[in-house]
């Protein structure tokens, strides 16, 4: 199984199905079928160097850090595309979490 160059992190939905991996040096996400190890798509992270993600705890969602662009990606996992860009994010940042309540969102930087 072959992602993008540079992987940095990887996700697992809840559900264990899917794992999402960020590329950083295509600025792309690949999309893998745990329960067949194929990766099934490899899309633009909407960000330059894709650091971390994180995915919302219905599934839903996928937020993005991308360290050079200084933005978070917000991927719909139902259609694996980014729907949305949250500018802002601190550049270099290397992390992201969110809670439960699905309202806060952390990014972390070195």
């Amino acid at each position: 199984m072959a992602v993008g160059c540079g992987p940095e992190a990887v996700a697992i939905t809840p559900n264990g199905a899917f794992a999402y991996v960020a590329n950083s040096c295509d600025s792309a996400i690949s999309v893998i079928d745990t329960a067949t190890s194929p990766v099934m798509t490899t899309f633009n992270a909407g960000g330059s160097d894709p650091m971390d993600l994180a995915i919302t705890p219905d599934g839903a969602f996928a937020y993005v850090s991308n360290q050079i662009s200084g933005n978070l990606s917000v991927i719909d996992t139902a259609r694996n595309t980014v729907v949305d860009s949250i500018q802002g994010a601190p550049m270099l940042s290397e992390g992201v979490a969110i809670t439960r309540r699905r309202d806060a969102l952390t990014s972390r930087c070195r």
